[in-house]
């Protein structure tokens, strides 16, 4: 006898996935600070970019938009 089956739990695949599998660099220190605060890190870090997003706080566009606009 080799005992009980493993049983593995989890959600599965998304019937329509509402977020992409991306790989994004980013500093140990900004990852300790979100993994300190418990489980819930990549939401917690999705939902400040979010917030930047839409608050359009994206230096780089800020930065090109002022280029162009003198240039």
């Amino acid at each position: 006898m080799l005992g009980p089956p493993v049983v593995r739990r989890g959600r599965g695949p998304q019937k329509t996935p509402t977020k992409v599998l991306t790989t994004i660099r980013l500093d140990a220190d900004v990852i300790a600070f979100f993994r300190a605060q418990g489980s819930g890190y990549q939401s917690r870090i999705n939902e400040t970019l979010r917030r930047a997003k839409e608050r359009g706080l994206t230096t780089r566009s800020t930065r090109t938009a002022r280029k162009r606009a003198a240039g």
